[in-house]
């Protein structure tokens, strides 16, 4: 079974990947995280250049992910895990060979709710510069975000609410599993 999980940043996708693993009904549950497989290095993936003229990645551009690389991983965790969910801006997209039941999910989050759970990650206890994640906000995530990952809810198979507890939407998103495995078995 594959379970992707996505959303905008902040949305709470790695969060609930965790709470999917401590509530997982099917054995063990493997998680390939979208952030792992972003291109490292110029010429792969959509540079730009910063104020000060280095260039950095567009992480909000589908485009600088190195989806062959997920696809294959998420195939090799397929072969050996019961579950795998693959949590990410772009998880929607990834595209396995090995055929499997899958349920895609979007959280959905307010942006400025999105905006203040990223603020407090990167800023409050990461000690990023809240300028400049501010100005790449407006400059830049957020009209991707609506070019990017807003047009994945409609391909989802679900959509949960971001505002409740990892928990509560655990369950929710494995009782849709047991529905979905239900309808297809019968």
């Amino acid at each position: 079974m594959l379970l992707t999980l996505t959303g905008g940043a902040g949305a709470g996708k790695t969060t609930l990947a965790d709470a999917l693993v401590s509530f997982a009904v099917e054995g063990p549950a493997s998680v390939l995280h979208g952030d792992d497989y972003y291109f490292t290095a110029p010429g792969r993936g959509i540079w730009t250049r910063d104020e000060a003229g280095i260039p950095r990645l567009d992480v909000g551009d589908p485009r600088s992910v190195d989806i062959e690389r997920l696809d294959a991983d998420t195939d090799a965790a397929l072969a050996s895990a019961p579950v795998v969910i693959v949590d990410g801006l772009f998880a929607r997209r990834v595209t396995p060979q090995r055929p499997c039941l899958r349920l895609d999910v979007f959280i959905d989050l307010a942006a400025d709710l999105r905006l203040a759970r990223k603020i407090e990650r990167k800023c409050v206890r990461g000690g990023f510069p809240l300028e400049v994640l501010l100005r790449n906000y407006v400059e830049h995530r957020r009209a991707a975000h609506e070019r990017h990952i807003e047009p994945l809810r409609d391909e989802c198979d679900v959509i949960v609410d971001g505002t409740l507890s990892p928990e509560t939407l655990a369950e929710q998103i494995w009782s849709a599993v047991a529905a979905q495995a239900l309808n297809h078995n019968s």
